[in-house]
């Protein structure tokens, strides 16, 4: 369980290129920086990127980060690597419409921190580049939570904007909601197909 020690607004917020590049370079004792990428590379109150190495990786979009770190992937995040492996892709990124840490949603910043949200824009642009190929995937796994904060789904329109620039093919995986949301990673089966999803469709209509 992780309950933040206080609204993100009090931290001091790491920028995303300075944290990327401590991530890519530093060795870490807990994980091989070879085989994973995890932005910061140490445990925090927030976090941009985790994920395993990979020229073709699942970028799954959930809402917030909860307590998974390298080699230690909550019950989420192993469903999340098993679904892209099935699905033939070499590698997974899990990234969150927003950084900060909290292992239940309702423990999230009352208002949006700014300066977290244009550094974890920035982790999403990089995010989608890692991807070698035309088309960057991303899997849409937010479920209903999306509705917990107003200012998600702005950092979400921000997201599909950015994806929009870089090409991006956009995909759920189980059934979506009454409301029209995308399925959460955890309760699928490992053999879980991914369906195109119509992000500008979805933001017109749900959001």
């Amino acid at each position: 369980m992780h309950i933040p020690h206080a609204e993100s607004h009090t931290l001091d917020i790491e920028p995303f290129e300075e944290a990327l590049a401590a991530a890519k370079l530093q060795s870490h004792i807990a994980y091989d920086v070879r085989d994973w990428l995890y932005v910061p590379n140490h445990y925090a109150d927030y976090r941009y990127i985790l994920g395993t190495t990979g020229k073709q990786p699942l970028i799954c979009i959930g809402i917030n980060p909860s307590t998974a770190a390298p080699n230690d992937l909550d019950n989420t995040l192993k469903s999340v690597e098993r679904i892209a492996l099935h699905n033939g892709f070499d590698s997974f990124v899990m990234f969150n419409v927003y950084a900060q840490r909290a292992t239940r949603p309702q423990d999230m910043d009352k208002t949006c921190n700014e300066t977290l949200h244009r550094e974890n824009m920035k982790a999403f642009d990089y995010v989608l580049s890692l991807f070698e190929g035309e088309h960057p995937a991303v899997w849409a796994a937010w479920g209903n939570i999306v509705e917990m904060r107003p200012y998600l789904k702005n950092c979400l329109r921000d997201m599909a904007e950015l994806g929009r620039k870089h090409g991006a093919k956009w995909f759920t995986s189980g059934a979506i909601s009454k409301k029209g949301h995308p399925h959460h990673p955890l309760y699928l089966r490992k053999d879980s197909g991914l369906d195109p999803f119509d992000i500008a469709a979805y933001i017109d209509r749900v959001l």
